[in-house]
């Protein structure tokens, strides 16, 4: 009982956090909340990038090629369809066969 109470506030309080500003910002939006807007997901998929391939030592067999390949994969992916999701599942398919059976 106790965690099911636990679950349903963290709940709720993740929904306000995720509600508050189409409630703050009803009318208008201000421009550095756009500029963040237009902004903020490359500099995130950057980060993530960097964080992902971060671990790569070259001199060091597999020389980090399974994330390279895996990462390509997401990029001809996401250039081929447009779809980020379809991406993100490929990318973490091929690095998981390559991990698991190839190297």
């Amino acid at each position: 009982m106790r965690s099911a109470v636990l679950v349903a506030v963290m709940a709720l309080v993740t929904m306000l956090l995720r509600f508050l500003p189409f409630f703050v910002f009803r009318k208008n939006v201000p421009p550095y909340i756009r500029y963040l807007g237009d902004v903020l997901p490359a500099a995130i998929i950057g980060m993530l990038v960097v964080y992902c391939l971060k671990d790569i030592t070259p001199a060091v067999s597999p020389f980090g090629l399974p994330e390279l390949a895996a990462a390509a994969c997401t990029v001809g992916v996401h250039v081929w369809k447009r779809n980020s999701l379809l991406s993100i599942l490929s990318g973490t398919a091929v690095y998981m066969l390559l991990i698991q059976l190839v190297f």
